[in-house]
């Protein structure tokens, strides 16, 4: 689950001096009975997340649908029971949380439905275009997907950048260097670049912004030179949900999409106050 103390900032940010409509209006000590409902179908995220606020503000939850599960529009996600003050304090964070990561695990679980029926040991995996890291990173598992790097620190990604200032073989020759237990990703354009990619030794080669019968042609000559075992092959960089399969019919081990964050629509839920309790 994501810490509880990541999704606090969240209320922080939405009532840095409290829910002034509640407090105004709803005289304190009143409770509530409500739900959360889920407004259409898909693959519901987030559910363990909006427990833990909601449980942190003293209300109690009871689960109804778990993350990961399919759901349909007028499913029951959770049932709450507590001060209706808190409850409304809690309820727009928890909202987004559960909107935008069940929005990402919705989509994952598509994308890899449709992969693995073309080719199943594919994985389809996220990228780092994202400032809800988090968040989605966990959506993207819930999702069945690969979450990749989750940060600069996690792995060595030498890219386009890097290859402008040090020359290939240099770079790798100093990544193996600087960690043993880190797996080396080398990004390339072109198939002499993943050739000379898989002879420095990185892990994985990186097949960024290349076309499907570049792809081939790439992976054959890897084939050719023995070198297709030696790595695994990520292919990234123009792939959309159009496009997608025509990438997995390929001998890749991975395709990766920014397309699963920063183009991610929100997965519509909402909560309902069922009345008082007395």
């Amino acid at each position: 689950m994501v810490p509880l103390s990541y999704l606090l900032k969240f209320i922080e940010e939405d009532a840095p001096f409290g829910d002034i409509t509640s407090e105004a209006v709803i005289p304190e000590g009143v409770r509530a009975k409500a739900v959360v409902l889920a407004k259409q179908e898909g693959v519901i995220a987030g559910v363990d997340e909006a427990k833990a606020l909601f449980e942190h503000f003293g209300v109690k939850v009871e689960v109804k649908k778990r993350d990961g599960e399919e759901v349909r529009r007028g499913d029951v996600i959770l049932e709450l029971e507590g001060e209706a003050r808190a409850i409304l304090l809690v309820e727009r964070t928890a909202l987004n949380v559960m909107g935008r990561m069940s929005g990402i695990a919705t989509e994952v679980r598509r994308l890899v439905e449709r992969v693995k029926a073309v080719n199943p040991k594919v994985k389809i995996a996220g990228t780092r275009k994202t400032l809800l890291r988090p968040i989605d990173k966990r959506a993207i598992l819930i999702g069945g997907g690969e979450p990749h790097r989750f940060s600069l620190s996690d792995a060595i990604l030498i890219k386009d950048n890097h290859l402008a200032l040090v020359p290939l073989e240099d770079a790798i020759k100093r990544a193996k260097a600087f960690s043993v237990y880190k797996v080396i990703e080398v990004e390339v354009e072109s198939l002499e670049g993943a050739l000379n990619a898989a002879k420095a030794g990185a892990d994985v080669v990186m097949l960024d912004n290349m076309t499907p019968e570049e792809i081939a042609k790439t992976i054959e000559a890897l084939k050719r030179e023995g070198l297709r075992d030696r790595v695994k092959i990520e292919v990234s960089g123009g792939i959309t949900p159009e496009n997608i399969e025509e990438y997995a019919k390929l001998d890749v081990d991975v395709i990766s999409l920014g397309y699963l964050t920063h183009s991610v629509r929100n997965f519509d839920v909402s909560l309902e106050i069922l009345g008082r309790v007395e």
